[in-house]
């Protein structure tokens, strides 16, 4: 059985409709897909009508941006991190007041950053908004992608190593909640937080060992050891803290349609890991 717990549609930072993203799993070979957009769930309902007609079960799910912060010498340190929540309940309050904030911020900051970005590029907001699907959780990666339309560089990958790069005079911060507070919302809207790629250096600063036991303390489940953005000695060191901390391990593509290099089933999620997770969420498994 092939499981991938992590991917992208055009609710938040994909190129393509949820959907397409169902069908493209089912032409991949996937059996069990889970479509976790950024801050949303404006995706399920496409999903869900795709899973059906495809025979791809869906596991409804979401990406939630937040923030650990931790002490180095002395001075707090703030590291955007992400945390997976599979099968919630979308109508809880708190989690679903939370993630509008976190999409209205992350709007304000994408307006921002294309103020800047037009000082030195002929960048234009409504551009951007015209291939922005009505309602997504607007990011860096849709300013990528008018970067690549433009010419000033090749890809999506190519933009955020350079010019949308967290050091780039470009860049503009936006609000997150809380790490640990972020998963506790979702135990209580019956939801399974899962940590997305939390080893991952190459997209920024991470955190140490100390801030994922915090969040076990607070009730995560999982950590995503498998993927692609994770070295061999990383992901060993992460299933090692998994065991250690009672946590499960996934496997995942992070899958982007056409904006990133990701494939679908590259990295994927044992059939008793999913199984748990269908044991503690609220929501169940969408299955012809």
């Amino acid at each position: 059985m092939l499981i991938d717990l992590h991917t992208h549609s055009t609710a938040s930072d994909g190129t393509d409709v949820p959907g397409q993203v169902v069908a493209d799993a089912a032409a991949a070979g996937l059996d069990v897909l889970a479509l976790t957009d950024h801050d949303t769930v404006a995706g399920w309902p496409d999903a869900t009508d795709a899973a059906l007609g495809c025979g791809v079960a869906l596991v409804r799910g979401a990406e939630l941006s937040a923030q650990a912060v931790f002490d180095v010498d002395g001075r707090d340190r703030y590291v955007s991190v992400h945390v997976l929540s599979y099968l919630h309940d979308p109508s809880y309050a708190p989690l679903a007041d939370e993630c509008e904030r976190v999409r209205t911020a992350r709007l304000d900051r994408a307006r921002a950053m294309v103020d800047l970005l037009a000082r030195d590029y002929p960048v234009d907001w409504d551009e951007i908004a015209a291939h922005t699907d009505p309602g997504a959780t607007v990011g860096r990666p849709h300013l990528a992608d008018a970067l690549v339309r433009l010419g000033v560089v090749p890809n999506r990958s190519a933009a955020f190593e350079t010019v949308l790069h967290a050091g780039s005079p470009y860049y503009v911060p936006h609000y997150a909640p809380r790490a640990a507070p972020t998963v506790r919302r979702v135990r209580e809207a019956g939801g399974v937080p899962v940590f997305a790629h939390p080893a991952a250096s190459a997209r920024g600063r991470t955190v140490p060992d100390a801030v994922i036991e915090e969040l076990a303390d607070a009730g995560l489940a999982g950590l995503e050891a498998y993927h692609r953005d994770h070295t061999p000695d990383q992901v060993d060191h992460l299933v090692g803290l998994a065991a250690r901390l009672g946590l499960f391990v996934t496997g995942s593509s992070d899958y982007h349609g056409a904006g990133k290099p990701n494939r679908l089933a590259e990295n994927t999620t044992a059939p008793e890991v999913l199984e748990r997770i269908e044991d503690m969420g609220t929501l169940t498994v969408i299955r012809t």
